[in-house]
């Protein structure tokens, strides 16, 4: 697992990974550089051998009220840390995937209907979707498929990080179940994704959006 420096919450994940019976191995770093995409991979395949199961789930985001907001630094985070990431980390891994593997892109209901709050953000998931389609298209033949998961709001540390407090206060509401989703509310269409359950679906956004459509 790679994760930038939330040292607490890595090792509690390996516990409760561990307490499963399975083998967890923690990566810290930054996504949003080339060589440490690659040592993920390179470490991941020196542990297990193959990758069969790949998430790219890294994401930055600040919420501001103008375009003029953003600083040039800003926005070429936004994009490396979110996008750049995944073609890096998915080009590595890619000659380590087995036939029947699954690449799960975390995009957002961002993607189809963008906040102007989060104009950056927002524009790396519309290129995830993109991405994640295209990239079904390429791997078809290697038998390995991508998807994307699109969520709605979501109760995550990065949303009381960077969001105003006015914000905060009201976060989930805007969608019709009327609150923001807990994480693991979309534990299970990642499993489904990962699994022979789906292996006929590749190429596809799955919104899990407390009843906002996708279209």
């Amino acid at each position: 697992m790679s994760y930038l420096d939330e040292h607490d919450d890595a090792t509690e994940t390996k516990r409760l990974v561990e307490g499963a019976g399975r083998k967890c191995v923690l990566l810290a770093g930054d996504v949003s550089t080339s060589e440490h995409c690659r040592q993920i991979v390179k470490r991941a395949v020196d542990e297990f051998g193959r990758i069969d199961v790949l998430v790219n789930n890294a994401a930055h985001q600040m919420s501001v009220n103008s375009i003029e907001e953003i600083s040039d630094k800003e926005w070429e985070k936004t994009l490396s840390t979110n996008i750049s990431a995944m073609f890096y980390i998915v080009k590595a891994a890619a000659a380590h995937m087995p036939e029947g593997s699954s690449i799960i892109n975390t995009a957002s209901v961002n993607a189809d209907a963008p906040s102007p709050h989060l104009l950056a953000y927002a524009t790396t998931k519309g290129a995830i979707q993109n991405f994640t389609g295209g990239l079904a298209q390429l791997l078809a033949e290697k038998g390995i498929r991508a998807n994307a998961v699109a969520p709605g709001p979501v109760w995550t540390p990065l949303i009381p990080s960077t969001m105003p407090v006015e914000a905060v206060t009201h976060f989930g509401e805007q969608v019709p179940m009327k609150r923001p989703a807990q994480p693991c509310e979309l534990a299970s269409v990642y499993v489904m994704l990962a699994s022979e359950e789906a292996s006929y679906v590749s190429g596809a956004t799955i919104a899990v959006t407390g009843g906002k459509p996708i279209i």
